[in-house]
């Protein structure tokens, strides 16, 4: 799966939306959007703390087993 798959499954196990996951981040909406249809990639600054909203390891959010 990509990263942007990942994002979405991990954002809906969590019943968040999109506008909920923005504001967690401090980005918008629509970025949150281009990231789940692989538009384009969250800033690798933000990794950290979309993994932690979704209290998943980094691994995991790229599809990677420990």
């Amino acid at each position: 799966m990509s990263l942007g798959e990942n994002i979405k499954r991990a954002r809906n196990a969590k019943n968040m939306t999109q506008a909920q996951l923005a504001e967690a981040l401090s980005v918008s909406p629509q970025a949150v959007s281009k990231w789940e249809r692989a538009v384009c990639c969250p800033d690798i600054s933000l990794l950290p703390a979309l993994a932690d909203t979704f209290g998943i390891s980094i691994d995991l959010l790229f599809g990677r087993s420990a």
